[in-house]
């Protein structure tokens, strides 16, 4: 390859748009590593099924949303269907940015692309 040219990385052919509704999920093997697909209000966001927290497949907790700043004795709920709740200690990670809600660590995320009727997923 010549100096300056891009590195191609691999890019699979994980999920057809019709099987991952808005809200829903799928999860996927690629080159051995465990993905979670998801569909955010018609974006599709991929990520490593791995918590950074302490391992657990966090692609298996639940997708919901969570408390957003308000005043003293007021709660506000908010970004229903942006995070994503990890099964084992309930960390909370937005699936938009990969970020944990409450720590600095964060979720590996993967690009996607979606062409034609395929959503496909670059490692």
């Amino acid at each position: 390859m010549p100096d300056g040219a891009p590195s191609q990385k691999p890019k699979y052919c994980a999920a057809q748009v019709d099987e991952i509704p808005p809200g829903g999920r799928k999860l996927v093997e690629i080159d051995g590593k465990s993905i979670g697909l998801f569909n955010v209000n018609g974006a599709f966001i991929a990520v490593l099924n791995l918590c950074p927290h302490e391992l657990a497949p966090v692609c298996l907790g639940r997708v919901d949303g969570t408390t957003l700043p308000s005043e003293p004795g007021e709660f506000l709920w908010g970004r229903e269907g942006e995070i994503l709740v990890c099964p084992w200690h309930g960390w909370e990670f937005d699936l938009l940015t990969g970020d944990a809600l409450a720590d600095r660590r964060r979720l590996r995320r993967y690009e996607v692309t979606v062409e034609d009727d395929s959503v496909f997923v670059t490692l």
